[in-house]
């Protein structure tokens, strides 16, 4: 069903001819578009995990330890939403420009994984750990509770980069002899260029 949509995303704005692009396949052929677009979405990806990290050293105590929580949270709040919004605008274009590579790619999969990860622990850390902030915004080491949402959110988002940053790469990809783990964890069978197992293809 989701590659149904994939395939359907791809297929947007195909004229009737044979070589006629659609317009994914036109956003991706841009070079100066594109290349727009993976900068400003690296940059933005930045600026959105950078402020949270500052926020994320506090909480873990290594940083700002004389800054209340709440000062640092409120102070680098713009600059976090105005990443956020360039980031999911940038990503979305670029995953359109391609949609059936990245749905087909190993790291893509990883980095959404860890991009839910690291969305949830947003979502409990608002809503659960800071509903006692008041009581420890001006402790030097605030509770296991936040440093733990503080570790949680390090992790996730530096393998959000790291994955993102693996996408470019085509260890992976399908079409070529991998192991069997690596053409299911990326559905390569019901890709265009299909699973080819490692273990088959060195007999």
């Amino acid at each position: 069903m989701v590659r149904d949509f994939v395939v359907w995303l791809a297929s947007l704005g195909k004229g009737p001819g044979e070589y006629d692009p659609s317009w994914s396949e036109m956003l991706a052929s841009t070079l100066n578009v594109w290349s727009l677009l993976e900068g400003t979405h690296v940059l933005s990806l930045m600026l959105f995990a950078g402020t949270i990290f500052l926020v994320d050293f506090r909480l873990l105590g290594i940083g700002f330890r004389n800054t209340p929580v709440s000062v640092i949270s409120e102070r680098v709040l713009p600059l976090t939403v105005a990443g956020f919004i360039l980031m999911v605008l940038t990503g979305v274009a670029l995953f359109y420009a391609k949609p059936l590579v990245y749905y087909h790619n190993l790291w893509f999969r990883l980095k959404l994984i860890f991009l839910a990860i690291a969305a949830v622990n947003i979502f409990v850390f608002h809503l659960r750990v800071q509903r006692d902030r008041a009581a420890w915004d001006t402790a030097v080491k605030p509770p296991a509770k936040a440093r733990i949402s503080a570790l949680v959110s390090i992790t996730a988002w530096i393998a959000v980069i790291t994955f993102g940053r693996f996408i470019a790469y085509d260890w992976y990809e399908c079409g070529k002899p991998l192991p069997h783990w690596a053409n299911v964890a990326q559905a390569c069978a019901t890709s265009e260029y299909g699973a080819v197992d490692l273990s088959e293809a060195t007999r």
